[in-house]
């Protein structure tokens, strides 16, 4: 079995190799940014999320804490800090589970199926319990207030400028290497 620090390396690397735009946050591997962009089949589609990850020592043994930096309306998000309710990473994380599982499972499931009865906030769960058009038409006029892509840094639709950056990297000079080297 590998140690936490290399499985740690191992899943941002995963993550960096998928289609999330990952901005590190220090030197280490252990604080970063990841730009998340709402489920296709929700009022959150079309709204991109910067969320925070911080992976703890002992990742991935421990889960690592999400939160959300610009502004989110949902039950299960905290308006004012960003922090998510979510069993799965608080309470029910497994080391089988890695980053991607957070934003290519466990992030998009939240957002699809709310669960108004464990809320964090308590005014997005009793609008969604009592008028959901009035909650979805809320959850978009925040998608359209804090959650464009220019609020998290990105441009519209900046999927593809990830392979001209390799391509910019694969034909720099050695000495240009991003990141650090394997001691």
């Amino acid at each position: 079995m590998s140690s936490p620090s290399k499985r740690r390396e191992m899943d941002l690397m995963k993550l960096m190799m998928s289609d999330y735009k990952v901005e590190m946050i220090n030197d280490g591997m252990q604080e970063f940014y990841v730009h998340f962009h709402g489920p296709t089949e929700s009022p959150y589609h079309g709204g991109v999320w910067k969320i925070r990850v911080e992976l703890p020592d002992a990742y991935p043994y421990k889960s690592p804490s999400i939160g959300f930096i610009n502004k989110i309306y949902h039950p299960n998000v905290d308006e004012m800090s960003g922090s998510v309710c979510l069993d799965v990473i608080n309470q029910t994380w497994s080391p089988m589970f890695d980053l991607v599982n957070v934003f290519e499972v466990f992030l998009p499931q939240l957002l699809l199926y709310p669960n108004p009865s464990d809320p964090l906030n308590g005014e997005a769960a009793s609008l969604m319990m009592r008028d959901r058009a009035a909650y979805e038409q809320r959850v978009k006029e925040y998608c359209q207030k804090y959650a464009k892509p220019e609020d998290v840094g990105a441009a519209p639709e900046e999927k593809s400028s990830d392979e001209e950056l390799s391509e910019a990297e694969y034909d720099s000079a050695d000495d240009a290497v991003a990141g650090p080297v394997d001691p």
